[in-house]
């Protein structure tokens, strides 16, 4: 029997939706059931929107094989009929995109439907199943703005069609809040791209000041050992690092962080991922995905193409 898909589920690619206009009732699932098994349907077809007049419903369908171009249909279920399924048209979303299609479901405000069927950007048309997006925690030092680490976890969950629906939140450490809170007449930050501005003297240790001054050092565990290296001592210290600030999250949170002890790749513990300070786009959504708990990007042959030796 075709089981009822997961949470967020999609058809990936979106050729895995057709829809087809019928003058069945679809509010009978087994008037639905006796008019699809027989019929053909296209190898890559597995789930169905019906649609009569305004009304949806959203079928899974089993075949009798899946290699020739066209197979009869050995089984259907009915996953939603037109009580528990709604048509959205909402040309700017990406339909092969779970996050664009879930944004689509939430603004359409309905709380009692099981299956949203989207015709969005280029008229393509895809369908999503009870969207649940997955929230993760962006923690990133601010300024500058955007929060850079944010942004780029905004660029990954817009262009990775692989990805669950994703909620993303920002957990910003805001520098003028910890000068504020730890108030000197002179601060030293790590390095000039931070531009902030605080009330205090500000030094810039990438600029490695001539003059060691009885600064503030806002910074990290790198930043220190940059101190240690420039001055030989140590200063008075409030540490920034937003992997440090993970740590006091709730366990059960996903979180993406950064560190700059991290000098490439993607540390996964748990619920943490964590990337370097100055990562990469496929680091970020490396970790984006691993949080998701789906892995790494693993290439696929093209359909009919011989496979690689």
């Amino acid at each position: 029997m075709i089981a009822l898909p997961d949470a967020n589920t999609i058809t990936r690619p979106y050729r895995g939706l057709s829809v087809q206009e019928v003058e069945i009732a679809l509010d009978d699932d087994g008037a639905i059931v006796r008019y699809l098994v027989g019929r053909e349907a296209y190898r890559r077809t597995e789930w169905l929107a019906l649609v009569n007049g305004d009304r949806v419903a959203l079928v899974a369908i089993a075949k009798e094989s899946y290699e020739p171009l066209m197979s009869p249909i050995t089984e259907a279920r009915v996953l939603a009929g037109p009580d528990r399924t709604m048509w959205i048209e909402d040309p700017g979303t990406n339909v092969g995109n779970a996050t664009q299609m879930a944004a689509a479901a939430a603004a359409s405000g309905s709380v009692d439907t099981d299956a949203f069927v989207v015709k969005g950007r280029y008229e393509h048309v895809n369908a999503i199943w009870r969207p649940s997006p997955v929230t993760v925690v962006v923690t990133e030092v601010v300024p500058p703005y955007p929060a850079k680490l944010f942004d780029m976890a905004r660029q990954v969950v817009d262009f990775d069609e692989d990805l669950p629906p994703v909620h993303l939140v920002l957990d910003a450490v805001e520098i003028a809040k910890i000068a504020s809170d730890n108030p000197t007449a002179e601060y030293l930050l790590p390095c000039r791209g931070s531009g902030v501005d605080l009330p205090g003297h500000v030094s810039f240790l990438d600029t490695r000041p001539q003059v060691r001054s009885d600064w503030l050092l806002i910074g990290c565990e790198r930043s220190m050992q940059f101190h240690r290296a420039f001055y030989g001592d140590e200063p008075a210290q409030v540490d920034l690092c937003p992997h440090l600030r993970s740590r006091a999250l709730d366990a059960r949170t996903r979180v993406l962080t950064k560190c700059c002890l991290l000098e490439r790749g993607v540390e996964h513990r748990e619920n943490t991922a964590t990337v370097p300070w100055g990562s990469s786009l496929d680091e970020v959504r490396l970790a984006l995905r691993l949080l998701c708990g789906i892995g790494p990007v693993v290439e696929q042959p093209r359909q009919g193409a011989p496979a690689a030796t």
